[in-house]
């Protein structure tokens, strides 16, 4: 995603991927929040959905294993979509290709070496790439943050244990709202569903995979192979009855993951090193915010990256990546840990829940979750001048060749903003009222006065 948008904004990345080929393993199963619509006006959503049309908000969703009813909302900012990761990652990779990013698979990076000008990057092999600024998108375990020297604090929790495998299932136990367990009862589809031991998810998938995950903190994992009796063995214990689930002849998904970690690093940015994604923050999976998170960033750093790169940037753009997306992640993270809590074993943590869900049937509430869990809250600080600029731009105008985006209702306003025209698009509409939207679909300002200063002060 970054390597595209820094294509877009005018300069040649270079990409190393130690892989050789995309990995076969699931991970991720779509996406939820703001950077559906991000990708939405980028025109890219399209690609993975085959509708053109923007997206519409989700009328249900969940939070700490609760059901999130979204549909009375006035003002619903829940997006999701399902997509398997490695879908979403050969779409972007197919965008990359057709903005000419080079992809150098095969190759990892196993030095740097930092200049006043450039970065040295040596690569397996002995190779040496010569950069103006190095990204690590590689992950919790980046290789580029500890090369960089930067610090990922935070907590391991090893308490409990996640086992998913793809299932076989009686045809008559399930239908369209999940799965009806004889001697326990309804699991919802596509939500966490909390018992006092433990945690029960099943997605029966387009495709006709269904896949349950389980997680408990009172079956510690074994020093063996993962097996589906283990599997079985975790979801009876958690249900508290024989489920007739068998293992598939072929599952796409098996997988056990003990404890989980939560860190933030130190820094996002060390002089010409820059991280972006997993390599910046870490965090509970509960409630898919990862990708929307890490996707984000790179949308967040492409356009000031490029203009940096090209010389266009004012002084201390690249500074405000890291002051924008790192309280992002601090509210990600608060929010994954209050889940964490909300849906773990025992009676206390019921009676938690008993006064949570009293509280998750006023509207404000849900409204105030439901924004949270989008990043619909986030609001930039780009000054008290425009009291409406810093958020996350209304509507859906396309963007899709991540310029920043003038609207001029009245055209009016292209006069003032002349200087501007080489690197800002102008548009007429009666659809919205003026604004300035910067290329990550954030507002930088709106209103009547002051289009100069905020013309200025983001594209220089």
């Amino acid at each position: 995603m970054l390597a595209c948008e820094l294509a877009l904004g005018g300069v040649r990345p270079l990409v190393v991927e130690k892989l050789t080929a995309p990995s076969d393993e699931p991970r991720a199963n779509g996406m939820v929040g703001q950077v559906i619509r991000m990708l939405h006006r980028r025109g890219l959503l399209e690609r993975l959905t085959g509708d053109a049309r923007p997206p519409d908000p989700a009328a249900e969703f969940m939070f700490a294993a609760f059901p999130l009813t979204l549909r009375d909302l006035p003002d619903n900012p829940v997006y999701t979509i399902l997509a398997p990761q490695r879908r979403i990652e050969e779409m972007l990779g197919g965008r990359a290709a057709e903005l000419g990013v080079e992809i150098r698979r095969g190759r990892e990076v196993t030095g740097v070496t930092r200049k006043d000008d450039r970065v040295l990057v040596e690569i397996n092999g002995g190779e040496i790439l010569e950069t103006q600024f190095l990204v690590g998108a590689d992950g919790g375990k980046s290789i580029t943050r500890k090369l960089a020297g930067i610090d990922f604090p935070g907590l391991t929790n090893d308490a409990t244990v996640s086992r998913v495998f793809d299932v076989d299932i009686p045809r008559k136990m399930v239908d369209r709202h999940g799965l009806n367990v004889p001697g326990y009862g309804h699991v919802p589809a596509f939500l966490h569903h909390r018992t006092e031991r433990g945690l029960v998810s099943f997605a029966p998938f387009p495709d006709g995979r269904r896949m349950i995950a389980v997680s408990t903190r009172d079956i510690p994992e074994p020093d063996a192979p993962y097996t589906f009796e283990e599997f079985r063995q975790a979801l009876d214990y958690v249900l508290g009855t024989e489920v007739p689930v068998t293992e598939p002849d072929a599952p796409k998904m098996k997988r056990r993951l003990s404890g989980g970690n939560t860190r933030l690093a130190s820094a996002y940015r060390t002089g010409r090193i820059l991280l972006v994604g997993d390599s910046a923050h870490v965090h509970s999976a509960i409630g898919g915010p990862g990708l929307n998170l890490g996707l984000q960033d790179a949308v967040n750093l492409g356009w000031k990256l490029a203009a940096t790169v090209k010389g266009t940037a004012p002084a201390g753009l690249l500074d405000t990546y890291e002051s924008e997306r790192r309280p992002v992640a601090e509210r990600v993270i608060m929010q994954t840990k209050a889940q964490s809590v909300l849906i773990g074993p025992g009676p206390d943590v019921t009676a938690l829940r008993t006064l949570f869900g009293e509280l998750l049937e006023e509207p404000e509430v849900r409204g105030r979750i439901a924004r949270l869990i989008s990043g619909a809250e986030v609001r930039y600080d780009v000054g008290d001048r425009h009291p409406l600029s810093g958020r996350f731009a209304p509507g859906d105008v396309p963007m899709h060749n991540g310029r920043p985006l003038l609207i001029d209702p009245a055209g009016k306003l292209a006069t003032i903003a002349a200087r501007w025209l080489d690197r800002v698009d102008v548009i007429r509409t009666d659809k919205s009222s003026a604004m300035l939207i910067r290329p990550d679909g954030y507002v930088a300002w709106a209103g009547e006065k002051g289009l100069k200063d905020a013309l200025k002060r983001w594209f220089g």
